[in-house]
């Protein structure tokens, strides 16, 4: 009997020793914050690469976010609208008086949030030509409030006209993205640029490649000044079987591996963006492929000998 209850205290001592070890490992690995800055290129993530995990919340997304070890964002405003508080409402005039009364402390403790899980959020996906002043000077502010460096939208002369002066109000930029329009021979990027210096670039490289065919290392070392975050994508070109398709990193035809080294070495603070837009394969998530497309730069940036 004197030896099973040996045996007993043992186990017991072992078990509580096993536990305090893999509370210790748990504690340093939750609170191990990512870093996806790879030969000196910040390699991030649009939040709409998560859109289709199940939780979109913004909590949610954060931890996606951090589960895929991203440490930069370029975030979608409608989960940071949600968490704010806006009313559940289709009604402009409603969301307007929400907007435009809404205190920024809210938005400020979002920053802190993200920051304190070790992710920056530097592009917000917020605003409207179409918005009323008021509320476009509301998306500046929350924008101011989150850290970030500028709003993102859609391309257009028609917004460029409208936003422009905002941007110079807010001294914060409006960060123009494109999708297949550069395959239009009517569109230029300068003539867009060109209503003022706090416009900007968020230049989607696989819609550029999938629209025209052509390298988008061009027009990044032209407009290199001018471009505050690129889209990673692997696309095929207009010419490709299929064309203009979404493919798994590797496996399409737009040179993903040469865009991140021309940013590499010529030290441009240009943030890299993951936006994932391939089928997911059945056995994997948002989540899973977007930490494979982030150790696929990881790799590019940092080629082992």
């Amino acid at each position: 009997m004197k030896q099973v209850r040996i045996r007993e205290t043992f186990i017991k001592k072992l078990t509580i020793l096993f536990f305090v070890i893999f509370s210790i490992y748990s504690i340093n690995v939750e609170g191990k914050k990512p870093n996806s800055k790879f030969g000196g290129v910040q390699i991030g993530a649009i939040s709409y690469s998560f859109r289709s995990m199940h939780d979109q919340s913004l909590t949610a997304v954060l931890n996606y976010a951090v589960q895929s070890g991203i440490s930069s964002v370029e975030l979608m405003g409608s989960p940071v609208e949600q968490y704010a508080g806006i009313p559940h409402s289709k009604d402009p005039k409603v969301l307007k008086k929400w907007r435009s009364s809404v205190s920024m402390d809210i938005f400020k403790k979002i920053r802190k949030m993200f920051e304190k899980k070790g992710v920056k959020i530097h592009i917000l996906k917020l605003g409207s030509p179409g918005w009323s002043d008021e509320e476009i000077d509301y998306a500046f502010n929350v924008c101011k409030a989150l850290g970030a460096k500028g709003i993102t939208m859609e391309i257009s002369e028609k917004a460029a006209k409208r936003m422009e002066p905002f941007a110079e109000k807010h001294k914060l930029f409006v960060i123009f993205h494109n999708h297949l329009q550069p395959g239009d021979p009517d569109f230029s990027f300068d003539k867009i640029l060109a209503y003022g210096p706090m416009l900007m670039l968020n230049l989607d490289t696989g819609h550029y490649f999938g629209a025209t065919g052509l390298n988008p290392c061009g027009i990044i070392e032209r407009l290199h000044n001018r471009i505050i975050s690129l889209h990673i994508k692997d696309k095929t070109g207009p010419k490709g079987k299929p064309s203009n398709t979404n493919k798994s990193f590797g496996e399409g035809e737009t040179p993903v591996v040469e865009i991140l080294n021309l940013v590499k070495k010529n030290k441009w603070p240009i943030y890299c963006d993951i936006e994932l837009e391939y089928k997911i394969p059945n056995n994997s998530d948002a989540v899973k492929e977007v930490s494979k497309c982030v150790d696929y730069c990881k790799r590019a940036l940092l080629p082992t000998k």
